[in-house]
């Protein structure tokens, strides 16, 4: 008789979770079941967020997840001073902004290790001020899995132009081959040979 479908059922959700402890790379939904929400009206966060990320372990492959609403943005940053200033400057190359303008679930992932700082530079920062920002040490751990571990794409190179591969062939000079100089002294040497022989003629007439 086969097995109950139950007990297969089990099996599998016990082979998942073996699978997912071994790769030893977790989701940590920010502020948890509060989420990463922000009430303009009494300028309130759902929660506190530098004591949800005090209480996680943050390792290399990671994923932020942000269940975001409409007026808030994700701002990833290494530069604390951005962090404390609550004001994303998009010129850094260490600071990421997202806006989307609605309610959105956003995946970060961690990818750098040390401080990785984060906030909502929304309504002129008033949102980082008044708690929605956050800061986290990543941790090696066991380094970034090969999907986040892709070297940068090549640097941008102008397309050639329409016309780049229809340019004029460029006329190279031949040198004359040996056997059309011998054909020439050939001729010559006929030439003389019979004037030659004209005029010995005529000396005996």
């Amino acid at each position: 008789m086969a097995p109950p479908i139950a007990a297969h059922l089990a099996v599998f959700t016990l082979l998942v979770t073996v699978s997912a402890a071994a790769t030893g790379y977790h989701n940590h939904t920010v502020g948890g079941a509060a989420g990463g929400s922000f009430d303009s009206a009494t300028n309130a966060t759902a929660t506190n967020y530098s004591s949800w990320a005090s209480n996680q372990t943050f390792d290399l492959g990671d994923y932020l997840i942000f269940n975001t609403n409409s007026n808030q943005t994700v701002v990833q940053t290494y530069n604390k001073t951005t962090y404390l200033n609550c004001t994303a400057d998009e010129t850094d190359n260490g600071t990421f902004v997202r806006r989307f303008g609605e309610a959105l679930t956003i995946a970060v992932p961690l990818t750098i290790v040390g401080p990785n700082y984060f906030f909502s530079d929304a309504a002129d920062g008033v949102q980082c001020q008044h708690g929605l920002a956050f800061e986290i040490d990543v941790q090696r751990g066991l380094g970034l899995p090969p999907s986040l571990n892709q070297p940068p794409p090549p640097p941008y190179q102008e397309p050639p132009g329409p016309d780049a591969g229809q340019s004029p062939p460029v006329a190279v000079a031949q040198s004359p081959s040996g056997s059309a100089f011998a054909s020439r002294a050939d001729v010559r040497v006929a030439v003389y040979g019979f004037a030659a022989a004209l005029l010995v003629l005529l000396q005996f007439q």
